[in-house]
């Protein structure tokens, strides 16, 4: 069965960063209904610098540390410092020396990378933000019975929880004070998440 190896993560950091770029406008429009409206470019601005540090990197649990220290130090405020804990989470929870992840080690470094974020906002499922895909994605991970199935079942329970999140009531953030008008929208947190996991699910088994 085929494991995840530094090359395929540096391809599918490689297309998650040009569809994100792609839809840079979609996701800022969704983050405008009850944010700033700056989610987009914040979410762009991190994952191409996490890409920018996974090009040129020469071993996987440093390629997630570096991608990780590399958006957040892009410094797009809570996008930022939640993605990069995310990542550096991930690479926490990669054993040294390792070249390439099945499926265990796989579901472990990214629980790794949950527990990252864990760290850094109270949030959780229900609240109307990132978590709402993150938390069933990376769960979805631990009951793969391979690396391919484990991408798949990723993306897809990321992509149920940021549907999940249009009949949720903001509870973080400047959404949080509109009460029930935060009701009928999808969470721009939540929607970049699904899309990052597709396209690492569809790179990973293309």
């Amino acid at each position: 069965m085929k494991k995840a190896t530094l090359a395929d993560f540096k391809k599918m950091f490689a297309a998650a960063a040009a569809e994100i770029s792609a839809r840079e406008t979609e996701l800022s429009a969704l983050d405008a209904v009850c944010g700033d409206g700056d989610h987009g470019s914040a979410i762009k601005g991190a994952l191409n610098a996490a890409n920018g540090a996974f090009s040129s990197a020469s071993d996987l649990k440093g390629a997630f540390f570096d991608a990780g220290f590399a958006a957040m130090s892009h410094s797009n405020g809570s996008t930022s410092t939640l993605f990069g804990s995310f990542l550096m989470g991930i690479s926490d929870g990669i054993p040294a020396g390792a070249e390439e992840l099945g499926v265990q080690a796989l579901a472990a470094a990214f629980k790794s990378g949950l527990d990252g974020v864990r760290s850094n906002t109270a949030a959780k499922v229900g609240d109307k933000t990132l978590m709402d895909a993150l938390v069933p994605a990376v769960e979805a991970m631990a009951c793969a019975s391979d690396v391919s199935a484990a991408f798949e079942s990723a993306a897809a329970s990321a992509r149920a929880g940021a549907e999940s999140t249009k009949n949720l009531r903001a509870k973080f953030g400047r959404a949080k004070n509109l009460g029930e008008k935060s009701l009928g929208s999808l969470d721009a947190g939540a929607v970049s998440e699904a899309i990052i996991f597709e396209q690492f699910s569809k790179t990973f088994n293309s």
